[in-house]
């Protein structure tokens, strides 16, 4: 049998009758109150556990009476008379089914780790909010300028207001695009469409459309003869573009972006987008893929990454990091060129 005081949360037993017969030491570290003044109490006594409400736990579940089958109570939140929340479980001991109580097990912990998560979580949705509302705020400002003074501004004006508009939705729309394909890839239903593409080529066309939101001057070098490999073109759009913007974030402006054969000799091709930052420690390399990861005081969801795993995965890739030849980091995507078996084994004429 197990020692109860190896156990790290509180554990309170109690006899048919209520009374306290064991502590372990986590419960009396817990409770602040020593194995003597527990021992021999009721057990609603030795564990004055309330709601919000000021309802009584033991009121409330009442262990001893109740439902004749119910061999266990679900873990809930109560709280202790200093304020202290306290995850509160319990099994229920009978000597035959649907016979009385015979001996109460309470176990309980602290909530200081779900707390934790809690904060972890609202400082995300704050996150989130201040990325939706940053361009959700131009599209107002912007629209209601043009709305209330149209006359007043020349079409040029207005053209580039419209473009800021235009933009400022398209970020708005990619955002919300991350949060979707990052519950998709968390539930393992993300969906790909393959199709023959020209890397070189649709990556000019996403670098052309990033330069034309943002007025950077962003070009691609590409090798000669690349193969076409069979790729999901929305989804390879979002990884160049979700690479692009963290190195124009995080890595202080892209240096190159390069499209090449894959330079160990697989079949494919690589994307390779290098910055002019400080590089990445080795030690946050195997991180920095994970979801809701950020780094720096740059702000962002922590999702664009996460994404481009999993789509890199979903095509069979692979992705590695490290330093790139002129400094900073360098990010390679390799894409195999996934041709389908019934295309691969079509008999040629």
């Amino acid at each position: 049998m197990i020692d109860v005081d190896l156990v790290p949360d509180g554990i309170v037993i109690a006899d048919a009758d209520g009374i306290v017969t064991r502590v372990n030491a986590s419960a009396t570290r817990i409770l602040r109150r020593s194995a003597e003044e527990l021992i021999g109490l009721h057990v609603e006594t030795a564990l004055p556990l309330d709601d919000l409400a000021g309802n009584s736990w033991f009121e409330c579940l009442r262990p001893y009476d109740g439902l004749a089958i119910r061999s266990r109570i679900s873990e809930l939140s109560w709280h202790t008379p200093d304020g202290a929340e306290l995850l509160v479980t319990a099994s229920l001991v009978r000597e035959e089914p649907r016979g009385r109580v015979t001996q109460l097990v309470v176990s309980f912990r602290t909530a200081n780790a779900r707390a934790h998560r809690d904060r972890a979580r609202s400082d995300l949705v704050a996150t989130v909010a201040h990325e939706l509302r940053s361009p959700l705020t131009g599209i107002k400002g912007f629209t209601a300028t043009l709305l209330n003074n149209w006359d007043r501004f020349s079409d040029e004006q207005r053209q580039l207001m419209l473009e800021t508009v235009d933009s400022d939705a398209d970020r708005l729309s990619r955002l919300i695009t991350d949060l979707l394909d990052a519950a998709r890839i968390d539930s393992g239903r993300l969906t790909l469409r393959p199709q023959p593409l020209d890397l070189a080529e649709a990556t000019r066309r996403v670098l052309e459309s990033v330069s034309a939101g943002s007025g950077l001057r962003l070009a691609v070098s590409a090798d000669d003869d690349l193969p076409r490999v069979w790729v999901d073109a929305d989804r390879f759009s979002q990884v160049v573009t979700n690479l692009v913007e963290n190195a124009q974030r995080h890595g202080s402006g892209v240096r190159d972006v390069v499209v090449r054969r894959a330079s160990d000799g697989r079949d494919g091709v690589e994307l390779v987008v290098s910055d002019f930052g400080d590089g990445i420690p080795s030690d946050v390399q195997a991180r920095m893929f994970t979801r809701f990861w950020r780094s720096g005081e740059r702000g962002g969801t922590g999702l664009g990454l996460y994404i481009i795993k999993g789509v890199v995965d979903g095509h069979g890739g692979a992705i590695t990091v490290g330093d790139g030849p002129r400094g900073g980091a360098e990010v390679s995507v390799w894409f195999p060129e996934n041709v389908p078996d019934v295309i691969r084994d079509a008999p040629r004429n």
